[in-house]
């Protein structure tokens, strides 16, 4: 098991205990029965799009600019968006974006 893989399998199993298998699997977009078949390590397929939706939909950020918490997958747009240029709160954030302590670690998950 890689470093990435126990990260959103940590996240899966921490929600589901936190709330419920029915409601993480309906936040994910999958069915319960799934959750279940993956969290018992007996799932039949591949895991990877589960893995993905669970990083981006659970896999949270604390952002030092806006002061809350964001997906990874929020806080990736915001850092490899393009620069914006028709609000000047939007550029600070961009620009609190490229030197973000976060950066490295939500960009190249």
């Amino acid at each position: 098991m890689t470093h990435e893989t126990s990260r959103w399998l940590t996240l899966l199993r921490a929600e589901a205990e936190r709330t419920s298998m029915r409601a993480v699997a309906d936040r994910l977009g999958y069915s319960p029965a799934s959750i279940s078949l993956v969290l018992g390590d007996k799932y039949p397929g591949k895991t990877d799009r589960i893995a993905a939706a669970v990083l981006a939909k659970l896999d949270t950020i604390a952002c030092p600019h806006l002061g809350q918490a964001l997906t990874g997958d929020l806080c990736r747009q915001y850092a490899l968006r393009d620069v914006p240029t028709s609000s000047p709160a939007a550029a600070a954030h961009w620009r609190a974006c490229q030197s973000c302590k976060h950066r490295d670690e939500v960009c190249h998950a």
